[in-house]
């Protein structure tokens, strides 16, 4: 029950508490009985207990004066979370990744035990998938490390389920569950409800109607985009861009007309993501119109001693190009010819290359010599389309092969370009590259890609890692250099392959031009890391997997 003041007291009432004699008290304890005589007839060496005998009667008077006050609305109760209980053992084991808040990952960690909140993403992973709901109690603790850890927030929201969100609307700390809560954490009317829907969308703050838009284009993406018009041409420029990127979630031929209209919008940014939107159209308009452009700047010159593509970067950038989306000021140091080419090459269909170079594949047209140092840039271009138009063909057609020399192909021209092509590839044949890179080339350059690959480990990718790594660990070289790559095994390895790691752990025998005190780190490291694996698979069996 909660207290409130009572009435102000009527002068020259016994029983109510004076205001001016507890203002007097508090003044005199901060001055001191020896500055300030404090009231009532006591003085000198008895002042100071005078003082806090007379202060604590008017404290009973005080809080005697107090009247209870209306009792406040309780909260409604949490919404029921249907999902089944966790197993106990999985519960433990959550109490205890929880409890090590420690955060400070693998590279550079001495000792053998492993790092438990790296392995609190993949127990959550595995939590959601087999559908279990969150222990009432863990979820102060939940919410806590997902506060800290922006990387959790997805997995700990759907782990936590109905009742995070119920405590995140009682404390100001968790707020952002509410913020990345699909509609603030509202819920959002059914396909059937038209006029909540509409409701939502013209009354809704801007998270719902984000949430709304998302949700509706996944269940049926006309009515999502005709919803979008109603409203387009009121809404603000920064909003029309997060709506328009909804939009890449099943983007079909049907959305042309809408974005073509896009185009013309006042903002520039809006401009160009719908561009972007129909150059990943191959049947679009714009895709043809581009493909035309970038098709009159490249060609195939049979007149050499062997067939060569020869480049004719634009001149100038006119008025249809910028409207398709093209750029016409280049970043510093980068030419105009070179940068509007690199633009044009990107949009264009990568199917209009096969029919305007002579029905050659992507392997033969990449492979093909190109004239007057056009060939990083043309490259580089295709290597930009690929992943855009999700082309699994071409990808493989620049990657080239894992073992050659310059280990990326022709036209990945950096790790990160080769990343991305590899993620436009299925999951089987994403690992077989990357373990025939590690193979080839060690894990000096590895991480990157092995950090594209999905996980577990594919058996062969795991074993390239860990020969690469013995490798490593019998040249004497210090394990520090390989931490990325040692942090990223003990999440993503198999853990049936502890068992061959088990050899590993013992300190080895330094050569002589090994680095000091390097094998006892790298039998630290390997005993972190069969631990490590011996853990996660103990987690997949609490949780209910193979």
């Amino acid at each position: 029950m909660s207290t409130s003041p009572a009435p102000a007291p009527t002068p020259g009432s016994p029983a109510a508490p004076s205001v001016a004699l507890w203002e007097e008290l508090v003044t005199t304890a901060l001055l001191g009985t020896d500055r300030r005589t404090p009231p009532g007839p006591a003085s000198g060496r008895e002042a100071p207990a005078a003082l806090l005998g007379t202060a604590a009667v008017e404290t009973v008077r005080r809080r005697a004066g107090l009247r209870p006050a209306r009792a406040a609305a309780r909260p409604e109760p949490a919404a029921e979370d249907p999902r089944p209980q966790l197993p106990p053992a999985a519960a433990r084991r959550l109490t205890m990744l929880l409890a090590d808040r420690s955060g400070t990952g693998s590279g550079g960690r001495r000792g053998a035990a492993p790092d438990l909140m790296e392995l609190l993403p993949q127990w959550l992973s595995l939590a959601n998938a087999r559908g279990f709901a969150a222990p009432p109690q863990t979820l102060p603790t939940l919410l806590d490390a997902a506060r800290g850890r922006t990387d959790l927030r997805p997995a700990v929201l759907t782990f936590a389920g109905p009742r995070a969100l119920w405590l995140a609307r009682l404390n100001p700390d968790w707020r952002f569950a509410l913020r990345a809560a699909p509609g603030g954490g509202a819920e959002l009317p059914f396909p059937q409800e038209s006029d909540r829907i509409r409701q939502l969308w013209q009354e809704g703050l801007f998270a719902e109607r984000v949430a709304l838009l998302t949700t509706l284009r996944a269940r049926n993406s006309e009515t999502a985009r005709e919803l979008l018009a109603t409203t387009w041409a009121t809404e603000r420029a920064e909003d029309r861009l997060m709506f328009l990127d909804s939009l890449r979630a099943g983007l079909a031929a049907a959305d042309e007309p809408f974005l073509e209209q896009a185009l013309s919008d006042r903002s520039r940014n809006v401009r160009a993501t719908a561009a972007e939107l129909l150059s990943a159209l191959p049947e679009s308009a714009l895709a043809g119109r581009m493909a035309d452009r970038a098709g009159s700047c490249v060609a195939v010159d049979r007149t050499r001693r062997a067939p060569t593509l020869v480049v004719e970067a634009p001149h100038e950038c006119d008025a249809g190009m910028e409207r398709d989306g093209v750029v016409a000021k280049p970043p510093a140091g980068r030419g105009e010819r070179s940068w509007w080419l690199g633009q044009l090459v990107e949009a264009a269909p990568l199917g209009t290359w096969q029919d305007r170079l002579g029905g050659r594949t992507p392997e033969e047209v990449v492979a093909l010599p190109v004239a007057d140092d056009w060939r990083s840039e043309l490259h580089a271009a295709w290597c930009r389309a690929a992943v855009r138009q999700r082309d699994p063909g071409w990808s493989r057609a620049l990657l080239g092969s894992p073992s050659a020399p310059e280990a990326g192909g022709p036209g990945a021209v950096s790790l990160a370009e080769r990343a991305k092509l590899l993620a436009t590839l299925g999951a089987a044949e994403r690992a077989d590259w990357v373990a025939g890179f590690v193979a080839t080339h060690g894990l000096s350059e590895a991480f990157q890609l092995l950090g594209v690959c999905a996980v577990p480990w594919a058996a062969p990718l795991g074993r390239a890692v860990v020969d690469a790594l013995n490798i490593a660990r019998d040249a004497g070289s210090y394990p520090w250099s390989f931490s990325g790559v040692m942090g990223l095994a003990e999440r993503c390895l198999d853990p049936a392959e502890a068992g061959r790691l088990d050899a590993l752990t013992a300190v080895p025998d330094e050569p002589e031009d090994a680095s000091p005190g390097a094998g006892g780190y790298w039998a630290e490291a390997f005993q972190r890391l069969t631990t490590t694996l011996r853990l996660r698979a103990a987690m997949r069996e609490e949780l209910g997997g193979p």
